[in-house]
């Protein structure tokens, strides 16, 4: 897989382009607005990134990145996303994205809705807990001790699986939560949301996590 197709361009989606292209990946990136839009930031990027519509960066990537404000993810194109693993960053914010009652009740997790929307795609939960910023700067060889760990989740074993790849290929260790249902557990104002922790303390932030009752 070598083309990342990026829905959203926000603080998330444009780091992600960054370290993938970076990386050697080429990278296709879209937002909301056009990619007329993204004219300085694909400039930033160079040669192997374009700007596309959120259908087109779908449809070009060989895996695609989901970075949208929440209240959006129903926008994003489901058709050609048929079959492709999709990494979801998203993260809930009610005061941005209005109140979702099946997530703070507990019945939903911000994955799982994007899963519910994608039917036919292969959701991973991928980046939603690291701050922007941190993600083209805080990651370090697989020999070092101190090597930050990110979590995923994922119904789908081979997703789960790529999202451990690229975590690596940016400078992180994996701890896999499971499946979808208990990826609730690295979302918004949990111990493991926005820390910086090594593997053995990210299971133990996983672990210490409460449902919103």
């Amino acid at each position: 897989m070598t083309t990342s197709g990026i829905i959203g361009a926000g603080l998330i989606g444009s780091q992600i382009a960054r370290k993938a292209v970076e990386l050697g990946y080429d990278v296709v990136i879209s937002n909301s607005r056009g990619p007329e839009t993204l004219a300085g930031l694909v400039a930033e990027l160079g040669p192997n990134a374009r700007a596309a519509t959120p259908a087109e960066a779908a449809a070009a990537g060989d895996f695609a990145v989901v970075a949208v404000p929440l209240k959006n993810y129903r926008d994003v194109p489901a058709e050609p996303l048929a079959g492709k693993i999709v990494i979801d960053a998203n993260n809930y914010y009610w005061e941005r994205d209005g109140r979702i009652p099946a997530l703070d009740n507990g019945e939903a997790t911000t994955s799982g809705l994007l899963q519910e929307h994608l039917r036919d795609s292969k959701v991973a939960k991928g980046f939603n807990h690291i701050m922007a910023a941190e993600i083209t700067t805080d990651g370090k060889p697989s020999a070092a001790e101190d090597r930050r760990a990110l979590a995923t989740a994922s119904d789908h074993p081979e997703a789960a699986e790529l999202v451990t790849r690229l975590y690596d290929e940016f400078g992180f260790d994996t701890v896999n939560i499971g499946l979808l249902e208990d990826s609730w557990r690295v979302e918004r104002d949990r111990p493991a949301y926005v820390v910086r922790q090594d593997a053995a303390e990210l299971k133990e932030n996983l672990g210490k996590a409460t449902r919103t009752p």
